[in-house]
């Protein structure tokens, strides 16, 4: 059973910093790239981060320097993590592999960034 299970968002204040986790199950990991994506209310779901098999990274401006991607292959999980959170980052935060012919998205997880 294919699982991605997104995990460690919560509160924080602006400056501040959190990582979140994406696990994954049920598929050959290290074969799919891993994009992170967030949607804040009543916008459209963005790309925020991009890793493909080979590691090869890409961002957008508007998280370029503070949001960085990375993965462990050996623990199938890919980790966001971001820095000097500001306002305007409060979203819900998704995963999503894709490869093999294949798109597997994670639930989400809440990130409201607020003092």
């Amino acid at each position: 059973q294919v699982q991605l299970v997104e995990s460690g968002g919560g509160l924080v204040q602006p400056g501040g910093s959190l990582k979140l986790s994406c696990a994954a199950s049920g598929f050959a990991f290290k074969n799919y790239a891993v994009n992170w994506y967030r949607q804040a209310p009543g916008k459209a779901r963005a790309l925020v981060a991009t890793m493909d098999s080979r590691y090869s990274t890409n961002y957008p401006d508007s998280v370029k320097g503070r949001f960085s991607i990375f993965r462990v292959n050996a623990k199938n999980t890919a980790y966001l993590e971001m820095n000097n959170l500001k306002l305007e980052d409060t979203a819900v935060y998704y995963c999503k592999c894709i490869g093999d012919g294949n798109e597997f998205w994670g639930q989400g997880t809440q990130v409201t960034v607020s003092s």
